[in-house]
């Protein structure tokens, strides 16, 4: 018997995930491969049943307040090749196989748009 995730199945993930009072789940999602922090989105419980057991990502919009899978518009899908959830069961880490580019500005990552030079912290400070 497989442990991939079905319809069938998928209720117990739904039930150990700690959805925030809003009833969305943070989700930062990856390059499966290489590791690269993409971007960052929430799913209520139909979005993450969809992510898990369909093989494409799918966000709630906070916005638009409605389910939006990933590339049905852009045609810059993300296939979905692991997940897991965080220790505390509050947050969820998706890696992806994104094909073309995961912000909706164009860029690759949504982290290049706004990047930050900190003070960088050493072990010996």
């Amino acid at each position: 018997m497989s442990d991939e995730l079905t319809l069938e199945t998928v209720n117990d993930v739904l039930e150990r995930a700690q959805f925030a009072a809003d009833g969305l789940l943070p989700a930062i999602i990856q390059q499966w491969d290489t590791k690269e922090v993409l971007m960052l989105g929430y799913m209520n419980a139909e979005a993450l049943t969809r992510t898990l057991t369909e093989g494409r990502v799918t966000f709630y919009s906070r916005s638009r307040q409605e389910l939006w899978r990933k590339g049905d518009t852009s045609g810059h899908r993300q296939y979905v090749r692991t997940a897991a959830l965080d220790c505390d069961r509050d947050a969820l880490l998706v890696g992806v196989e994104q094909i073309g580019p995961a912000c909706h500005t164009g860029t690759h990552s949504c982290f290049e748009v706004d990047p930050l030079v900190p003070r960088q912290g050493f072990s010996d400070d």
